[in-house]
Order: C-alpha cells, then structure tokens, then sequence
C-alpha cells in the first residue's frame, strides 16, 4: 500500500513539475511583427528565445489565445514561414530556418558506406516517420564556393521521398527566358530542360542536391539546394564565351567589376518605381542624371548632356530605332512609356564598335517582350498623366503583342495658376508603343515595334506649337549552329516639329521642320572558343532633312510662303571586334569601326573665298548637284579598345580609348535646348565632328557585392564642334553656314560612385568633378569668341552631386528620397553701358564668364504596395511625392531687359515651390 502511495505521490509531483515548467500563454495581437509577438511571450513567461534578427522579416501577423501551449502558439506564428523551434529544459527556445531540431533518431537511420562515411539512405520507407536531413559540414574543395540555398522547411509528419521543385531561367541583363538550357543534378545524376518559356520541374530527393546549369553561350552557375520541401527555385544567368567551372554568378551583382568596357550602366524600369520624381512618373532618362557623369541643363531642359558633350552627341534608340527627342513637357516626363520599357543599357566610356554616329553617349533602350502565356498589364492613374499597358498572348508560347498608351490631361494646372498671363494656356502630350513577338522556332525569333508620340503646347494665345516623334523597327534574330548567330534590323525615325500662329494682324503663318532616318543593319556573332568571341557586321543609315518651310494661313495672311531646300545624306559602318578573355584576371575588348558619309544631291552648296570669313561679302559662287549626286565625302576609322585586370575576384581596374565621328549637328543658339532646334548634316561647309576619349578607372565591390565603389576619371579632346556666332539667325535660313563656327573641344573629370544594392536601405551616392571647355580661335575677329581662348560650355558644371535611397520598412511600405546639387550653369552678363551717336548700348562679358545661381533640390517620396496574395485580380502600388520639398526656385534662365535706360535682370524657375503628386499604379 505504501508502495501504491510513494507511486501515486511521484506521479503526482512530476504532473506538478510539467504544469509549473510548461506555463499556459495568453495573449492577442493584431498586425505584429513575429519580432514583436516573441518579446511578448517572452515578458509575460520565463521562456527566452535565441534567433538571428533577419529571419524573422518584417511580416505581419494577427492571432489570439487564451491558456494555450507554447508549441500551438509557435506553430501558428510560425505556419507561413520557414521557421522551426526546439525548446530546451522548458525554458529556451531555438529557432532554426528550414530544419528541425531532433534530440533522437528513428531506428534504422545510420547506414556505414564504403568510404565509412555517415549518409542518409533514400529507398527506405519514410511514410509519415521523421526523416531528419543531415548535411556535412566538411564539403567537398570544388564545393566550398558554391551558394547554398534551401527550399521549404522540415515538418513531423507526412514527409516524403522526393518533393518537386519548379522556377524560371531568365537572361539577367535582358529578363528574357532562357529556353532549352539544362539543369543537373550531379550527386543525383538526374536533370531536366527548361521549356521555351525557360520554366522548368523536376522532382528531386529530400536533402543535398548540387544543381549545375549548362548552355552555350551563358555562364554555367552551380547551386547546392537543400530539399526539405515542394518550393520554388528561379535562375539569373549571365551570357558568357567561357565555360566557368565552380564559379558562383549572381545576377549582375559583379558585373561592374568583370566587364571589360569603361563607363557603362545599366537601369532597369522596374527599379525607378522608388525614386520620387516630379508628379509622380517614372522616369529611366531622369534616373540616369542622377548617375555619375550625365547630366542636363536643368529643369525645363529637355537634352542630356554627358562627359561634358553637347546634348545633339547622345544616341537614343529604342529597339535599334532612334528616338530624337526622347521627352515631353521640355524634359519633365520621358516620352517613353514606362511600363512597356525593359530597360537602358548606357555608353558613357567605351562605346561598342556596333554604335556609331554620336560623340558622347549611347542609350540602348528596349522595350519588355509580351507574356505569351496569360493576358496581363499594367496602368497608374496621376495628377496630370494616365498610363495603359497590356500584353496580349497571341499564339501560346510563341508570339505576343504588347500595347500601351499614354496621355496628360494637364490644362487645369495652368488654368489654376494665379498668372492672368497663362490663364488661357493648354499643354497636353500623349505618346503610344506597340510591339509584336514571334517566335518562329528555335533558331528564329521576330519583333516589330512602333512607336509615336506628340506634344502640343501653347503658352499665348495666338501661338500653338508642337512636336513628335515616330519609329518603326523591326529586328530578326537567327541562329546559325552553336558557334554563329545574327541579326537584321531595319528602321525608320521621324521628328518633327511645327509652329502655328494666329493673330489679330493679317500675318497668320504655318511654320514647320522635321528630320527623318531610314537604317539597315546587320550583325553577327562568333563564338571562336573560350578565349575569342567576335562581333561584327554592316549598317547603312539615309537621312532626310525638311529643314524648314513657312506658309501662311488664311486668305488674307501676307505671309510669303517659303521653304528651304531639302538636306540629304548616306551614312554607311562597317565593324568588328573581338572581346578576349585570358585567363581569370586579364580581358579585352578590342575593336575597329569604318563610318563613312556622302552627301546627297540635289543640292547648291556655296563656295567662299579661301582664308577668308564666311559671309555674304566673302561669297564668290555655287555649285549645283542634281538628285542622288555626290556633293561631299567624309569617313575614317574609328577605334574601340578598352580593359580590365582583376587584382581579385571583387577588385578590377579598367582603362580604355575611344574615337567617334559624328555627322549630324544640332543649331541651337539657345542655352538650354527647345524642341524647335534643328538638325543640320554635314556638307561641303560643315565638318563632322571628331572626338577622342580616354578613361581609366577602379571598380570594388565589398561584403559579397552587397556595396560597389568605382572611381573612373576620363579626358576627351574634340574636333569640329558648332557654335553660332553672336546674334544668329537658325531658322529660315538657307545660308546657315554664314551664322555658325566650328572649334575644338575638351572634357575632363573624375566621377565616384558608392552604391548599395540590396537590403532595407539601398541606394547610391554619387559626385562628378568634371569640366567642358571650347575655344574658337580665328584670325579674323568675326570668328573669335573669348579672344580664342577656352571657355566654359553652356553645359560646364564642375560640380555634381547626387544621392538616390530607398528604405523599406516593410515588404510593403518603404521610403525614398532624392537629392542632387550642381554648380550653376554658365551665363553672360551685361556688365556695363556707353553712348554710341547718342544712343544707349549694353556691354557685354565674355561669352559665359559668370554662372546662374547653383542648383539643389530635395525630392521625398511615400511608396505603398497592396497585399502581396498571388490569388488576386491586381497588384497595387501607390507612390505619395513632393518633389522640390525645400521649395528652392532654381532658375531655369537669367536674362535682362533694358528699361528706362537701365538693364534689368530677371530670373525664370519652372518649379519655385514644393510640388505634391500621388499616384496610383496596379498590375493584373
């Protein structure tokens, strides 16, 4: 009995025990971080719990219970995640990502192979028994730089043999899929295709598996893949001419430090979402003049101006198409719908041997390729602009058609402003793309695009104008075997741009001007071997130029009507290049490019005394040209060399030499550029431009490239550059080279960039010391500027600031702000007045001695995104900005007006106070 008793009593005291060390738990929480409800539990109880911060993410969670276990609370908090626990003598509680912490083994689970080594059997039955994975620490050397990823979590119960793993391969610098690419699994000698989508699945084995990619042409990539569930495992591959053995590529994440050429970046649409712009578009060409080096005028400007070149030296082109005007609104809005945009590759260094025709930059802009699976899109709703995107599948898994459209309905914003002046003004735009791809079969692929776009604007009354662009292109892609492939691509452009006027004289006039372009292309690629890889091919271009034509409007207008002769050109490249590879440390790109150019008839070209000023005193006779005959030949070799040695894997330096021709000029006489500028080619009076770059610059990135750091300084000499002389008339004139000089040019600067690229707050910080001087030196004073000495450009700013960040506070609310500063642009003042037969004159500075007040602006933006359920008919995104926070009225231009017998300056802003916009963007 007393036995029966000493029993009972134990039982008893351990039921005790348990019910003291395994605390009930009650508590409610709504919205909480997993952070925030683990502090909870740990304040009311004595347990404690051990993890590392990141794990636990910033999701939000609601529950509520009353008296319940530790293990159902956990197991509910934890149910989404790929979180585990193990609590150890009833007080702490381990947390672990993917597997579960096992304190015994099921019988049966140790197996002795040859090699004596521990491993996990995979024919046993498992049905629903705990199957612990175990991994060894001691990898194998090949293995050590391997990425390792898991996939899913461990669970108690219903565990299986195999799990299925699915996910896509894409291009990492285009987003397009990579179809026919292998993925094995080398431990398991198993493996699987992916489709023309680039999807792929495989069922694979619980634990270790050791995926290797393999495809012609792009990068091999290994991956060790833990299995402890179904999950989802994408691929970023990079394209390469070498087969890498155990190399882990990421993304692009090392590219800045492994691509042989200098100064180029890449931007991405998608990544502008983030960054507050004015009234809330995005907006890549804005983007981009937040970046080392590239830079504009200022706001109301709607050129870029690169390395210190002039904004007519940059080449824009959209799916190989030239874009010559590449915004609306004078620069405040791009003109090229975001949504339908992939991204810009940007030239800013060493140009490729393929591009041609522009001295300072090239941005290689494409838009997305449709979904050829489902219907899809995209639209955002702002104060002045509605956007529409749609991707229409076509014939599945093949073709696809993409169109979008966007219009501003802005007049109330003018008609809103307190200005008597502009209260009956209008300003609207409206731009549209479509493009169309088809995937004939796997060594054919077809994409035509179109685009155009149009603004209008009228700021008096009896003044209307407006401009636009149009492009048509279409690319054929086709692959000759496993070494050779090519394509052809064939386009036209047209800008355009027309004044109307309509007064209460009888002076009523059309004004209008446009340029157009049609090219051929055709490229090709050779895969030699591991160490070769040459690009090369052909390009023919014809221009077109209406350099202008007025005519009047109405029966009783008194205008004459009148039209300058037209301008036509051929322009003609040939190229190669050979991209090496020696070695992990040492590459090269190296290539030659032949441009030549003949102008057209039918054409009059004047002919002016020898060493004397062009003018009409100095005009001593024409030559006539008929249709198609040859009125003047230019051409020469242009090289491309650029390089990189790699003292590491993370640390390169790069040096490279670049020469370009350039035929087509802008004629400005204007500070900042107008969408009424036109375009004049190069002829028997006009000499192409010329320029030469050198570069040399570090790259290194830090903390497995969560951080990249480059210094790049450049010097650039050009030839040949135009300028008009004091008081020129551009427009209407059939004797423009009368009006313009042409002189050397040189850029020089050094350009820093800190950038990180992931995590809650990323971002970059940018500064540019750069300086841009031309001198036009004569022996005849009608000819000189500034004595013949260098001075600075209209676009010379030493000094560049920019800082871009982003900070998420969550998966789904984050934080932007945007802040640039730059030295004022150069100006001439009036600096003084004399009598001259007794009348009053100004007195001038040298051309552009003194500089406007410097700019900075403060942009800050709220940036919220909807429920991330994949079982939804739209994601939303709502971006909340104010751009121009501080309120700074940076001046757009100083001028000065003579009144009373004084002279008076005036300083115009675009934006003078903080501008508020909210937009609302959702994707289905």
């Amino acid at each position: 009995m007393r036995n029966i008793l000493f029993v009972f009593l134990l039982l008893f005291a351990n039921f005790l025990l348990a019910q003291e060390s395994s605390p009930k738990i009650s508590l409610s929480y709504t919205e909480s971080t997993i952070k925030d409800v683990l502090k909870n539990i740990e304040d009311s109880t004595d347990y404690k719990f051990y993890y590392v911060d990141e794990w636990l993410g910033d999701q939000k969670v609601s529950g509520s219970y009353q008296d319940a276990d530790l293990t159902e609370v956990l197991e509910d908090l934890f149910q989404s995640t790929i979180l585990n626990f193990y609590v150890l003598d009833n007080e702490k509680v381990i947390l672990t990502q993917n597997n579960i912490i096992y304190d015994e083994l099921p019988t049966g689970f140790f197996i002795k192979s040859n090699q004596e080594q521990i491993q996990v059997t995979e024919e046993r039955d498992v049905g629903g028994s705990q199957n612990p994975v175990f991994v060894a620490d001691e990898r194998l050397p090949q293995q050590r730089n391997i990425q390792t990823v898991r996939i899913g979590k461990e669970t108690l119960d219903g565990q299986k043999r195999r799990y299925t793993l699915s996910g896509y391969v894409r291009n990492a610098k285009t987003g397009n899929p990579i179809p026919d690419l292998s993925l094995i699994i080398r431990n398991r000698k198993i493996g699987t295709v992916t489709d023309e989508n680039g999807f792929y699945e495989i069922s694979v084995p619980l634990g270790e598996n050791l995926f290797e990619t393999k495809a012609l042409g792009i990068e091999s990539q290994q991956k060790r893949v833990l299995i402890y569930n179904d999950g989802q495992l994408d691929f970023n591959l990079n394209e390469s001419i070498e087969q890498l053995d155990e190399v882990v590529v990421e993304a692009d994440k090392t590219k800045n430090v492994e691509e042989e050429i200098t100064g180029s970046t890449t931007i991405e649409s998608e990544e502008t979402k983030d960054i507050p712009m004015v009234l809330g578009e995005r907006n890549i060409l804005s983007v981009a003049t937040q970046l080392p080096g590239i830079t504009n005028a200022g706001e109301g400007a709607s050129g870029i101006n690169v390395r210190g070149g002039k904004t007519d030296q940059n080449l824009f082109l959209l799916d190989e198409g030239v874009v010559y005007n590449p915004t609306h609104f004078f620069g405040i809005f791009q003109a090229l719908n975001p949504f339908a945009t992939k991204g810009v590759d940007i030239y800013k260094g060493n140009v490729p041997a393929e591009y041609g025709g522009r001295l300072s930059s090239v941005f290689d802009i494409t838009t997305i390729d449709g979904n050829t699976e489902k219907f899809s899109g995209e639209a955002s709703i702002g104060p002045v602009t509605g956007n529409l995107m749609l991707e229409i599948p076509i014939v599945k898994d093949k073709s696809s058609l993409v169109v979008g459209g966007r219009g501003a309905y802005s007049d109330w914003i003018l008609r809103s402003l307190d200005e008597e002046s502009l209260s009956n003004s209008s300003a609207s735009f409206y731009d549209v793309v479509a493009n169309y791809t088809h995937k004939i079969n796997e060594n054919n692929q077809i994409k035509a695009t179109g685009y155009y776009s149009d603004d209008s604007f009228s700021i008096t009354s009896d003044s209307l104008f407006g401009y636009n662009n149009r492009m048509l292109s279409v690319n054929w892609n086709h692959k000759f075997n496993e070494k050779n492939s090519g394509a052809l691509a064939v386009s036209n452009s047209k800008y355009a741009f027309d004044i109307g006027f309509d007064g209460q004289a009888n002076n009523d006039f059309l004004l209008g001007y446009s340029v157009e372009e049609t090219e051929a292309k055709l490229k090709f690629k050779y895969v030699m071997n591991d160490t070769h890889t040459f690009d090369y091919g052909v390009a023919a271009k014809l221009y077109n130029v209406n350099p202008g034509f007025i005519r009047p409007t109405g029966s009783e207008s008194i205008i004459s009507p009148f039209e300058v002769p037209e301008d036509r050109a051929l322009e003609g490249a040939i190229y190669l290049s050979d991209n090496i590879t020696l070695g992990d440390k040492v590459g090269l790109s190296a290539g030659i490019r032949y441009s030549y150019y003949t102008a057209l008839g039918p054409s009059t070209q004047r002919i002016y005394a020898d060493g004397q000023p062009r003018n009409q005193a100095t005009l001593i006779g024409s030559s006539e040209f008929d249709d198609n005959e040859t009125v003047e030949t230019y051409g020469g070799p242009e090289f491309r060399v650029s390089g990189r040695y790699s003292f590491t894997p993370d640390f390169s330096i790069k040096a490279g030499f670049n020469s370009m021709y350039q035929y087509i000029h802008t004629l400005s006489n204007t500070t900042t550029v107008s969408p009424i500028d036109t375009w004049k080619l190069s002829d028997s009076n006009i000499r192409p431009q010329r320029s030469n770059q050198f570069s040399l610059g570090l790259f290194k990135n830090f903390k497995d490239d969560l951080y990249e750091l480059s210094i790049e300084g450049y010097y650039k000499t050009a030839e040949d550059v135009l300028d008009f002389k004091t008081g020129a008339q551009l427009l209407l004139n059939e004797n423009i080279e009368q009006e313009v000089l042409q002189g050397e040019g040189q850029a020089y600067g050094v350009e820093f960039l800190l950038r990180k690229n992931s995590g809650k707050l990323n971002g970059w910080l940018g500064y540019t010391y750069s300086r841009s001087l031309i001198k036009f030196a004569s022996d005849f004073a009608e000819e000189r500027i500034n004595g013949g000495e260098f001075f600075p450009s209209n676009y010379d700013k030493p000094h560049d600031v920019s800082l871009v960040a982003n900070y998420k506070f969550t998966t789904r609310y984050s934080a932007s702000l945007n802040f640039s500063y730059q030295t004022g642009r150069p100006v001439t003042y009036p600096i003084g007045q004399y009598n001259f037969n007794n009348s009053e004159y100004v007195f001038y500075s040298n051309r552009n001695e003194f500089r406007i007040p410097d700019y900075y602006r403060l942009d800050i933006g709220i940036n919220i995104e909807g429920n991330h359920r994949i079982k939804k008919f739209a994601h939303s995104f709502w971006n909340i900005s104010v751009y121009n926070v501080l309120g700074r009225a940076n001046p757009y231009s100083v001028f000065f007006v003579s009144e009373g017998g004084e002279v008076k300056a005036f300083k115009s802003s675009i934006f003078a106070i903080p501008i508020p916009s909210i937009t609302y963007n959702f994707k289905f």
